[in-house]
């Protein structure tokens, strides 16, 4: 059953009678209720009703929004296989009428639907309206004493809905309540934000990345001289494919052939690594003042930059940098490179990615709790801004907490790192080439 509808009008309630229809009395939630056999005009029917209306009424708003878009729905004439219904003439204002001494004066509206079953019988609906902050705590009005203790009702009790029941609220249920009298019971999310680590700027890298491939071409393009030992894969005949002569002139312009044409995507993953190994990493540091942040889902916008995977320095690979001609073969394997995958806990509360030209990261902890300093790794990511001139950068940031549709952002301007030339970059961290 979709319980992403509004429970009003014909439609909505013939797929909940179809669910109820179903599963019987397993339909049964804390935002609906089923009873085969309830009689509306008696008092005890009368209570029941009333009894339902008081705990729908005294539900968390954030909770109750979850399902039928935070309304609850008693079902009366139906069960599992059956739908026969209550006598017809049940009047609205009638009914209101025998209820209200028991939901009192300031009882929020309900609202009845019918669906019929035949010309004598209907199947009846009692639809209570969606909780809200700061709503006052709705108790019983009057006294009831059925046949069953369970139907009970008792002037000045608060009443809830369980998980398939109305009963007698917990202490803590009702000191929630009282939090949602004050107006929802939490205070205003107040977030500080800064970003820890250096936002890297590099200039030409484009341009030396194109002469670092330029260099490989013309190498491997030179004449080879048999005779003469050279460390590079590109000139070791040994290293191709386990071969023992060197490649014939044809073999050497096709394996360059299917270089060039592969060209653009070993530069841009040759770029990923470079910088990733050569730039420092970003971390995220948040504090929540004097306010616990239930599930917190933080998403920081770093605008004018790109984000890549962070690389320690010991991974520094100049051949996943410049992808050679001619690779040496692995004589133990395929050439599996652990570094080369980032293999993350499926609850890992950091991801990042590339969204237009901005940088986005997203952060997900399990909490924030008052006035705790929480930080994020300075391993998981590199920032690049991609104006190699711009002093500083726009970060934006916005905060969703579990159970609260406040939404709290924020912006900061964070200064970048000094201006570093690709070529002494590449040299500092990958050697003379």
């Amino acid at each position: 059953m979709d319980t992403d509808i509004i429970p009003l009008g014909e439609r909505s309630l013939r797929s909940i009678l179809d669910h109820v229809l179903a599963v019987g009395d397993e339909a049964e939630t804390s935002y609906l209720e089923v009873k085969s056999a309830l009689d509306p005009t008696s008092k005890a029917g009368v209570a029941k009703v009333a009894k339902f209306l008081l705990g729908a009424a005294n539900r968390r708003p954030q909770e109750a929004a979850r399902h039928f878009r935070g309304h609850a729905v008693l079902v009366i004439g139906a069960q599992k296989g059956s739908a026969q219904g209550i006598p017809r003439g049940v009047e609205a204002h009638e009914l209101e009428d025998r209820l209200r001494p028991y939901l009192g004066p300031q009882f929020p509206a309900f609202e009845f639907g019918r669906i019929s079953v035949d010309d004598e019988r209907e199947v009846l609906f009692m639809i209570a309206q969606p909780p809200q902050d700061g709503q006052p705590i709705f108790p019983c009005h009057k006294n009831f004493q059925g046949e069953d203790r369970r139907d009970n009702l008792e002037d000045g009790a608060i009443y809830v809905r369980g998980a398939s029941n109305t009963r007698p609220a917990r202490a803590g249920e009702v000191l929630t309540l009282v939090e949602r009298a004050r107006g929802g019971g939490k205070s205003p999310i107040d977030l500080g934000v800064e970003v820890v680590g250096s936002i890297g700027r590099v200039d030409r890298i484009d341009e030396v990345l194109e002469q670092l491939y330029e260099f490989e071409e013309e190498q491997f393009s030179k004449p080879q001289n048999p005779t003469t030992k050279k460390s590079s894969p590109a000139f070791s005949a040994a290293s191709i494919f386990g071969r023992t002569q060197p490649l014939s002139p044809k073999e050497r312009a096709e394996r360059l052939g299917a270089w060039r044409s592969e060209k653009r995507t070993y530069i841009a993953q040759g770029r990923e690594h470079f910088l990733g190994v050569g730039l420092p990493g970003v971390g995220i540091r948040v504090v929540s003042r004097d306010r616990f942040v239930a599930k917190p889902h933080l998403i920081v916008t770093f605008h004018g930059c790109e984000v890549l995977d962070h690389r320690d320095a010991d991974d520094a690979d100049y051949r996943k940098v410049v992808e050679p001609v001619a690779r040496q073969q692995d004589p133990y394997g395929i050439g599996f490179d652990a570094s080369d995958y980032r293999i993350m806990p499926r609850d890992y509360p950091v991801a990042w990615s590339n969204r237009g030209d901005d940088a986005e990261v997203v952060l997900t902890w399990e909490s924030f709790r008052p006035n705790v300093t929480w930080e994020s790794g300075q391993d998981d990511y590199v920032i690049l801004a991609r104006n190699p001139q711009a002093g500083a950068v726009t970060v934006t940031w916005v905060l969703t907490e579990d159970g609260n549709n406040t939404v709290t952002q924020g912006e900061l301007d964070v200064p970048t790192g000094d201006l570093t030339d690709a070529a002494k970059l590449l040299k500092a961290f990958f050697g003379d080439v």
